[in-house]
């Protein structure tokens, strides 16, 4: 029997701001224990039995940030494949491609189990004993999914409401999917002990769920087809990665797979469980995973307190002081703070909402972006100039490219470069620079086998990051 792990990777994760950002998502956030929650799903999908290879459906901004993640935690050397869709159209069309992926690798009778890259999940042993009941119950042709034992009455969750039981697995039949209720429904749901928190993971055979694609939202699966079949493919050895059209993919309509499908089949199934999962939904979720001292203050960083309590405190970078304060969220960043009321967790979003419609690039990137080469980070930004530190892995080339507006200057502070400027190709030593002058094609690539690390001051009418024209590039990203 084959079980492929699909990976949904995408959203925005706006109530975590600002360490989650639309460039640096939920999933790529490091949590107390040092892995982050994309490695912690691709560990816990990997540790299943006769697992061979995971599917991540991704865009393609995040792709090679994936990679990386994945190739630090991968020891197993598991084969993976990814799907990149040119911008989000929700996860009934991640589902129908990755089924219809699957189906041209393994076939129908092959099993496809759906996790979220941003839930934390504590208790391994209980998810692995789940998704085997899970496998059962789609070998008997049903949509399956995970209902999670309510802990408190949450009024941020959807349901489940289970029926009858199903044979010996453990599975129950699905009688009603239900929205977010108000307290006191959900009070009512914890007290009736056949209403489960869904938790957005699913198992299906990959036959199984086509025909109910095409019974129940036959325009989902043929729009999702027609972007398969005009997408391009890259494969290697245990690898293979298909870039979505975008055009095609336009046309697929945008809905949920539960609206799209489990809400209007009638052969879906729940296994109740118990696994200690966390949607990580706010900087409460978070600060959880933090143990609280004597007056219940949770802290990451360096923190003095006096006379505060109740209080989270994310500060890597520097230190942070409370004094007589209590119920705060504090999470600073080098570029932004958030200080917010326990009580208001769910409300960072609308900071977000603020950011963007400002269009202000906080919500956007970090001080330090992450690009298939290496980062960059942002020292200084000025009217008319701006300088930024560069890290270039080894082996890793920028693309070939000119800007309109500015010129740039590059100092070599670590390693070795390879320069392209105009049209002369040189090699840089730590403590050489050379200039770029505005609308001259350069490039630059580290040949060595440490980072190379550099220096840019750009100057000039304009300075922002769209003033980019890339001739050629080894990531596919030149027009």
């Amino acid at each position: 029997m084959d079980l492929i792990p699909v990976i949904l990777s995408g959203g925005v994760g706006s109530r975590l701001w600002p360490v989650s950002r639309e460039a640096h998502p939920k999933p790529f956030m490091t949590l107390p224990d040092g892995q982050n929650l994309i490695q912690k799903t691709f560990l816990r999908a990997a540790s299943l039995k006769g697992i061979s290879q995971v599917l991540t459906v991704t865009n393609r901004e995040l792709l090679f940030k994936t990679e990386d993640e994945y190739r630090s935690v991968n020891t197993a050397g598991l084969a993976q494949g990814f799907i990149l869709e040119p911008f989000g159209r929700n996860t009934a069309a991640a589902v129908a491609m990755a089924a219809l992926q699957i189906q041209g690798l393994k076939g129908d009778g092959a099993h496809m189990l759906v996790l979220a890259a941003d839930h934390l999940i504590q208790d391994e042993a209980a998810f692995a004993s789940a998704v085997a009941k899970a496998v059962s119950l789609s070998s008997q042709g049903w949509l399956v999914t995970f209902g999670v034992q309510p802990q408190y009455p949450e009024t941020g969750f959807g349901y489940i409401e289970a029926g009858d039981a199903i044979g010996t697995d453990e599975g129950l039949k699905v009688a009603r999917f239900v929205e977010k209720p108000d307290l006191k429904t959900a009070e009512s749901y914890l007290a009736a002990g056949n209403y489960f928190w869904n938790a957005g993971m699913f198992c299906f055979q990959v036959g199984t769920v086509l025909e109910e694609f095409a019974k129940h939202a036959p325009d989902v699966l043929d729009a999702a087809a027609a972007s398969l079949a005009s997408s391009r493919l890259t494969q290697g050895d245990a690898y293979h990665c298909l870039a979505v059209d975008a055009d095609s993919f336009a046309k697929v309509p945008d809905i949920s797979i539960d609206y799209a499908l489990m809400e209007r089949s009638d052969r879906v199934a729940t296994v109740p469980c118990d696994i200690g999962w966390s949607d990580i939904g706010s900087w409460n979720a978070v600060s959880e995973l933090t143990a609280r001292d004597d007056n219940g203050n949770r802290f990451e960083g360096e923190v003095l307190s006096h006379g505060s309590r109740n209080n989270y405190v994310n500060s890597e970078d520097r230190l942070t002081a409370l004094v007589g304060v209590e119920d705060l969220l504090v999470v600073d960043t080098p570029d932004a703070l958030m200080i917010a009321h326990k009580d208001h967790a769910q409300d960072v979003k609308h900071i977000v909402g603020q950011l963007k419609s400002s269009g202000h690039t906080l919500h956007l990137l970090h001080r330090t972006v992450h690009r298939p080469w290496g980062t960059y980070t942002t020292l200084e930004n000025g009217d008319r100039f701006k300088i930024k530190r560069i890290v270039v892995k080894p082996k890793a080339s920028l693309s070939l490219q000119l800007h309109h507006h500015r010129s740039e200057h590059w100092i070599v502070v670590s390693g070795m470069a390879t320069v392209v400027n105009g049209d002369k190709e040189f090699m840089l030593n730590t403590n050489e620079s050379t200039f770029i002058r505005a609308g001259h094609q350069h490039r630059l690539s580290n040949p060595g086998v440490i980072d190379l690390v550099l220096i840019e001051v750009q100057s000039g009418d304009y300075v922002g990051e769209d003033d980019i024209v890339r001739l050629e590039d080894i990531y596919g990203r030149a027009k």
